[in-house]
């Protein structure tokens, strides 16, 4: 059976792998493989001929890949897909969400971002005062969301490059790799925010 996580809980979801795989399981990111890899993800045998576990990360974010999910569903492995997100009008989610053999849970968490707050974390950082940006985000780590805060920069650091802001530019360089970087599930996403938050405050 093929299970899809999905959803902005990532521990939880986590610990839902981990309860299903076990401790012990392949790791496979969607962003490393082609079309060509599909046969062998979904109907490879391991070298001891044993049902496998894998958890594949993204799929969703490799498009090619993506499409020809519904074409793997018969698959014999044990096997988790995990998502940041999952769009529920696409081709795809139509085609797999009436299967028997395949189960969708979303792994949902109850956060808000104080968009002005987080503005004014971007305002800091802009400023050159970079610590206390971190400091400012630590208030709210707990109860907020990262992946919005993180938003709400973006969008602070938007606007600055249409002003011409000479920092702009770099900023934005620094967001899009953090962005990027938060969409792995082995590293803390407000750690990624906080370290891109000093780097802004270290431009000149």
């Amino acid at each position: 059976m093929i299970k899809i996580f999905y959803g902005n809980d990532r521990q939880k979801a986590q610990l839902a792998v981990v309860k299903l795989l076990g401790e012990e399981y392949e790791v496979i990111e969607a962003e490393n493989i082609t079309r060509g890899d599909m046969d062998s993800i979904f109907r490879g045998t391991s070298l001891f001929g044993e049902t496998r576990k894998i958890l594949l990360k993204s799929l969703n974010e490799n498009k090619e890949c993506w499409e020809m999910l519904p074409e793997y569903l018969d698959t014999t492995h044990e096997m988790v897909i995990w998502l940041s997100a999952l769009d529920k009008r696409s081709v795809v989610y139509k085609a797999i969400a009436k299967q028997k053999n395949v189960e969708i849970k979303e792994f949902a968490q109850d956060m808000k971002v104080e968009r002005f707050f987080a503005f004014k974390i971007a305002d800091e950082a802009f400023a050159g005062h970079g610590a206390k940006a971190v400091k400012m985000c630590e208030q709210i780590e707990t109860t907020d969301d990262a992946y919005m805060t993180m938003g709400a920069i973006i969008s602070q650091a938007a606007k600055r490059l249409e002003t011409k802001n000479p920092k702009a530019v770099r900023a934005i360089k620094i967001l899009a790799k953090a962005d990027m970087d938060m969409k792995s599930a082995s590293v803390d996403a407000w750690n990624i925010v906080k370290i891109s938050l000093l780097k802004i405050g270290q431009l000149r």
